[in-house]
């Protein structure tokens, strides 16, 4: 029997009555781990965030704000942070939360045997150090950093450093290793079947961070449901039988697939701007590409428009800007963007001294990210634009490590999303002497960057990022194309269900219809 027909037959057990009130996920792929921040992947991070919480999170629109702490204060030469933490918040195994378990998960995270996934961002190496937590009393924690820093509390709050999050030391074994993650979360781990399915029972002794409404990660986050179940299913045709039976209750599925399911009675399409950034990479160290008429060329001959329409099944809006659309900092600079002009393409690649050369572009084919069908556009309009160009296909992992070493031409590549916009340039922006993966290598970029990590004040970082963004359209290091719209197929039995920009499903507040 095969993998495809045994997924259907657990989905139709699924839909039996003991499970009227399991709310099923379905995920392309298993969790890597359930150790907050470590051998972890972004199902990984949304399975484990509905578990774990951190001294603050983020809001639905991005924004920084306390969870595990009640507030947080800052020191005015910004070096020392103060949290005060809430009060009644419990462990999964009953125990009460005091300064003491943060103290412990900090000296654990800055273990290198942790192999926790942000300590580099915390430890100096990267520009960023923390160099004292201290517990004055069971309710307060102070942190002090080695110089001021913008970027110190949305690091705290990212997702792929699972939020800081604080765990009971219960959750490790005696020789030290991990075992499970007994949290402060909404639900607790229940079963794992490795390949299977994550279960996720409600805790019942949850304390909720204040708030009349869900907020991000940070307002009210009561589970209205006995379990969630993730369950690990990579076949897209068991993904929309289970939906169109009712067997599963929320999917992402390929753009491709939504005018079918828009047509169904049985669930509804959801959809929400993300920080995710489709771009197409541009080697600046290429013996072609180093002359910058060559790559405004290039930039001059996508009609981005229809680009964006055609790879994104018309969802996606143009966005050259590495800050996303729904950000604060998205100004009317930001929206500054390349044209199509033909009759520009042919001046610079006469001044480029162009004769004809193929250049390679570099794509994969998975089904999460446009990487493909961006590839195949783009072709298309290089080639009526008079510029020569083949595309690669790649295996995922092959094309991975060709980017971590600078090893292409052009590459249709995506971002994870990084919601404050030094953040999203520290993605692709430094010296490639040092990062053969960093798309940017200008040292002024790299100048006003480095003022925006330490630069607080809303109106100087706005200031500053303008200033890249009119930089970036100049040096055409690579184009952002869009950002990704995330597509949510979720049953009509669903209730408070709602997709946002972090990209990741949330189940607390969602309940079951009968």
């Amino acid at each position: 029997m095969n993998r495809r027909l045994i997924s259907a037959f657990a989905l139709l057990a699924l839909a039996s009555p003991a499970t009227a009130q399991t709310i099923n996920v379905a995920l392309n792929a298993d969790i890597r781990s359930t150790n907050p921040g470590v051998n972890r992947d972004d199902n990984t991070d949304a399975v484990v965030l509905h578990m774990v919480e951190g001294l603050v999170g983020y809001r639905e629109n991005g924004a920084v704000a306390p969870l595990l702490a009640e507030k947080v204060t800052t020191s005015a030469d910004g070096l020392t942070y103060t949290f005060t933490l809430r009060k009644g918040v419990k462990f999964h195994n009953g125990a009460e939360l005091t300064s003491a378990d943060v103290l412990w998960n900090w000296t654990r995270y800055m273990d290198p045997k942790t192999d926790w996934r942000c300590r580099s961002e915390f430890d100096g190496r990267i520009g960023m150090k923390v160099t004292s937590v201290t517990a004055p009393d069971p309710s307060t924690v102070v942190m002090t950093l080695e110089k001021p820093s913008a970027l110190f509390l949305d690091t705290m709050a990212r997702t792929d450093c699972a939020m800081v999050a604080i765990i009971h030391k219960d959750s490790l074994k005696p020789d030290g290793s991990f075992d499970r993650p007994i949290g402060t979360g909404p639900f607790m781990l229940g079963d794992w079947r490795r390949g299977e399915f994550v279960s996720l029972k409600r805790f019942d002794a949850y304390f909720s961070p204040a708030g009349d409404k869900r907020d991000g990660y940070v307002g009210r986050k009561n589970a209205l449901v006995p379990e969630v179940k993730f369950l690990a299913i990579a076949d897209g045709a068991t993904v929309k039988a289970g939906l169109l039976s009712g067997a599963l209750h929320v999917a992402d599925i390929p753009d491709s697939d939504l005018p079918e399911m828009q047509k169904s009675n049985s669930v509804q399409v959801m959809t929400a701007p993300s920080a995710t950034k489709h771009a197409l990479l541009l080697q600046s160290r290429d013996p072609l590409l180093s002359d910058v008429r060559m790559r405004q060329a290039i930039a001059a001959a996508l009609d981005l428009d229809e680009l964006v329409a055609q790879a994104s099944n018309e969802l996606g809006k143009v966005n050259n800007s590495a800050v996303h659309m729904a950000s604060p900092y998205y100004s009317e600079v930001q929206r500054q963007r390349y044209n199509h002009d033909p009759a520009r393409v042919k001046k610079l690649l006469v001044e480029a001294g162009y004769k004809g050369q193929t250049i390679k572009l570099i794509a994969n084919k998975r089904s999460t990210v446009p990487s493909f069908p961006v590839a195949v556009v783009a072709q298309a309009m290089l080639q009526a634009a008079g510029i020569n160009s083949e595309i690669e296909v790649l295996e995922w992992a092959t094309q991975l490590d060709r980017y971590s070493k600078g090893n292409y031409q052009m590459m249709s590549f995506s971002y994870s999303a990084r919601i404050d916009p030094a953040q999203s340039y520290n993605q692709f922006s430094g010296p490639k002497d040092t990062y053969p993966s960093k798309a940017w290598d200008s040292r002024r970029a790299d100048e006003l960057i480095e003022k925006a990590t330490i630069t607080a004040d809303e109106g100087e970082r706005q200031k500053l990022f303008d200033e890249l963004h009119q930089l970036m359209l100049a040096d055409a290091p690579l184009i952002f194309l869009y950002n990704q719209v995330d597509t949510a197929v979720v049953s009509k039995r669903l209730r408070g269900f709602a997709p946002w920009v972090a990209s990741k499903p949330r189940l607390w507040e969602v309940g079951l219809a009968n």
